[in-house]
């Protein structure tokens, strides 16, 4: 079973940090092919994808040409525009059911998401048939970041820094997360996040419950 909580569409922001990079770049990993095909097994147009979305026609081609990466809280708005979740996007190996595959979730077997020009990559690292938590592993590169700032409707998030420095703003509060650190926080609060330092940042992000 797979479980997706739609992000909130507010338009709201948290003040920008100078310290936060932006900018979007060539996002060649096939989220937007993906997107794409989906959209046209349901019969959709641009028009009505971003319309059920409330974003543009033109960001919606872009993603699809992989020309840019949507923001988690547009993916997540594109996704439920497409009925189908957020963990579509995700790849994995393929592997056969394994007795045990709905407690342990297998290194090879990991599903990875690239956020391409974000400078990003998500694991997941909890099975589906655990909807009421989610646990994944973020490596994030110089200079890469979440882009927009986002929230949830419900729950909570926390996690901590393996490697690297993180900078979190949440709320507009902006913190710096050193390796070793642990941190927790509401998941409704708007945040964002980046790679402090221009160094590679690894982080294990656990939020409850499950969004992808």
């Amino acid at each position: 079973m797979i479980f997706l909580v739609s992000l909130q569409k507010t338009r709201d922001e948290a003040p920008m940090d100078q310290n936060a990079p932006s900018g979007d770049g060539i996002a060649g990993n096939g989220i937007g092919q993906k997107l794409r095909l989906r959209r046209k097994m349901r019969g959709l147009s641009l028009s009505d994808v971003a319309t059920r979305a409330s974003v543009s026609i033109g960001l919606l081609s872009q993603i699809e040409r992989g020309l840019t990466m949507p923001s988690v809280k547009s993916m997540g708005a594109i996704c439920a525009a497409l009925d189908m979740p957020v963990s579509w996007l995700f790849a994995t190996e393929p592997h056969e059911n394994a007795a045990d595959s709905d407690i342990v979730v297998r290194h090879p077997y990991r599903r990875r998401l690239d956020l391409g020009s974000h400078g990003m990559i998500k694991e997941l690292l909890t099975p589906d048939a655990c909807p009421d938590i989610q646990m994944m592993r973020f490596v994030i590169q110089p200079e890469g970041h979440s882009g927009e700032p986002y929230r949830n409707q419900q729950g909570g998030k926390c996690g901590i820094v393996l490697r690297g420095c993180l900078g979190l703003e949440i709320d507009g509060r902006v913190l710096r997360i050193e390796a070793q650190d642990s941190f927790a926080f509401p998941a409704t609060s708007l945040i964002r996040f980046w790679a402090n330092d221009g160094e590679e940042c690894e982080v294990l992000w656990i939020v409850a419950p499950a969004v992808y």
